[in-house]
């Protein structure tokens, strides 16, 4: 019997676009800029940090992660990769060993897929801007981040060994000559815990992931991924980990059913312990990173909140629709001393009214939990023979619903549902998007208080580490881009955003394209640089090719 394999709820689940009936596709990437290259000897020198033996440990953003997929082409051109080409010039090794997934599409993380090798449908790779049959408003042609399929039958990304013996790499004994253990999608306790690459738990257990199990195989449940960095004995390190303990739950909506924001305690914790465990138990140095606002990624700012096209047809039919519902709220309001509703909630229900217009802009409907509960007000009319009882059934779904703000985040996978059928309606128009799709202020305001607590947690344990740690303020040089809207280096022009050929996120809005881990790359070395007093060579980005332009 072949074995299911459930990737834990962190990514799996997270629909991202229509993924039905896709194209099968060679893709390609855009060349690499060489022109007028200034001259990049392969110099420079360790100071008093030692690179003989490299090793990374993080998540995604470690394991290379583009357009929403592990496969090979991103594993080959990851973070930790380009600072090792780095590395050796200054007195490095030159090999460094990663995981290859052995796959041209990958597996696409952000799309719910089955895992049975029998299954008809293709299997998802990676994203690439596609422009197909949509167009805008305005009937141009508008690329989209559309996953791109297997031919039927190819299973070369299936983390299914049973079916895909290939996924398995190597044996559990050879993880000791890995330096790369960047795990797509894990929170930074996972990397504490055995249960990570625990095979037993795979479809049980939350915890696991066969993308570290694959390297653990047949997994029993005994090694840590920090284990196994210090059973390889690094002489220096790169710890990135922890961005999913809340860029997971604002993915999701920040809806904590689907998948919950760490604790800042917790966080501080499980940092201090893989820290510490790296730091006591080698004799290494490292650096770590940070986290940036990643309100301000594309992923969380392609989607306005304004963002559903509208003929004067359907704009005057859903105006019809909520007709009801809106002298509902006009009568609470004229009513309000009979329902015992205050005048602060009389002026919160005037904003809760509902229009729709002949517009590429209209805002969508949504359930905000922070709004007061009309439902016993409701009741209360229906027991004052003002509505009947199936009119009160009928609002039932709208009790705490408002149109969107410019407040709002939509993550982009929201695009994927808005104006798709619901249980009852269509999504957005005629029925509220839920908690998953939709980033209120308030869940904004604590998503970055998270955040910068978890940042403040690994500054003290710089701080705390005797020298041996530096600081890669990712956060600032990011937060620096962004408010430059721009940066040329070596002879290209980088922008925040997706768009190619100037861009540095991948189609996914998130990770980095391979000129973009050449970014952030640079911001590492810098650090290294300050804090050992080592003469590493910066990366020359014209070198790293950015995201290829729309395809058919």
């Amino acid at each position: 019997m072949k074995k299911l394999i459930n990737i834990r709820r962190g990514f799996v689940i997270l629909l991202f676009l229509a993924a039905c009936d896709q194209e099968v596709i060679t893709t390609t990437e855009a060349p690499p800029d060489t022109t007028n290259l200034p001259p990049y000897p392969c110099t420079g020198t360790e100071g008093s940090a030692n690179f003989d033996k490299f090793v990374a440990i993080g998540n995604s953003f470690v394991a290379g992660v583009q357009g929403g997929a592990l496969f090979t082409d991103g594993q080959d051109n990851s973070l930790p990769a380009i600072i090792n080409t780095q590395l050796a010039c200054a007195g490095g090794n030159a090999t460094f060993n990663q995981p290859s997934i052995n796959a041209s599409l990958g597996w696409n993380l952000f799309v719910t897929q089955p895992f049975l090798a029998d299954n008809t449908k293709p299997i998802l790779g990676k994203l690439l801007l596609q422009i197909g049959n949509n167009k805008d408003c305005a009937g141009k042609p508008a690329p989209r981040p559309t996953p791109q399929a297997y031919a039927p039958g190819n299973l070369e990304a299936l983390p299914n060994p049973a079916a895909n013996p290939g996924f398995i790499w190597g044996n559990g004994s050879t993880k000791s000559t890995l330096n790369n253990f960047g795990v797509p999608a894990i929170v930074l306790g996972q990397a504490l815990i055995p249960q990570t690459g625990a095979w037993a738990g795979a479809g049980t257990d939350p915890r696991f992931s066969p993308f570290y199990g694959r390297l653990a195989y047949p997994g029993n449940g005994t090694s840590t991924i920090v284990g196994d960095v210090i059973a390889g004995q690094p002489t220096f390190f790169l710890f990135w980990l922890g961005l999913d303990d809340f860029f997971l739950h604002a993915a999701f909506g920040a809806d904590p059913t689907k998948a919950p924001l760490t604790a800042n305690a917790a966080f501080a914790g499980q940092y201090n312990a893989a820290i510490g465990a790296l730091l006591a138990n080698t004799t290494a140095k490292g650096v770590v990173g940070n986290f940036p606002d990643i309100f301000v990624m594309p992923h969380f700012t392609s989607v306005t909140y304004d963002p559903i096209p509208l003929d004067a047809t359907t704009a005057g039919a859903l105006t019809t629709g909520f007709a009801g519902y809106n002298a509902v709220i006009d009568a609470l309001i004229a009513n309000k001393a009979l329902f015992g509703i205050s005048d602060a909630v009389a002026t919160e229900l005037g904003t809760r009214k509902v229009a729709f217009q002949a517009s590429c802009n209209n805002k969508v409907i949504l359930v905000d939990e922070t709004l007061t509960d009309i439902g016993p007000y409701l009741d209360g009319m229906q027991g004052a023979g003002l509505i009947s009882p199936t009119d009160r059934a009928k609002l039932a779904p709208f009790e705490q619903m408002r149109q969107s703000a410019q407040s709002d985040v939509l993550p982009l996978s929201t695009g994927s549902v808005l104006g798709t059928p619901g249980t009852f309606g269509i999504r957005g128009l005629s029925e509220p998007l839920t908690d998953q799709y939709v980033i209120i202020p308030s869940e904004k305001e604590t998503i970055n208080a998270a955040r910068l607590s978890f940042n403040a947690s690994i500054a003290a344990a710089v701080n705390g580490s005797g020298d041996r740690l530096a600081l890669a303020d990712v956060d600032a040089a990011l937060t620096a881009f962004v408010n430059a809207k721009g940066a040329a280096f070596n002879n290209v022009f980088i922008t925040p955003n997706i768009n190619p050929p100037t861009g540095i996120y991948s189609e996914d809005g998130v990770h980095p394209n391979t000129r973009g881990y050449a970014f952030l790359a640079n911001v590492f070395i810098q650090a290294i640089n300050t804090k050992f007093g080592a003469t590493v060579q910066p990366v020359n980005l014209a070198l790293y090719g950015a995201t290829g332009l729309p395809i058919p």
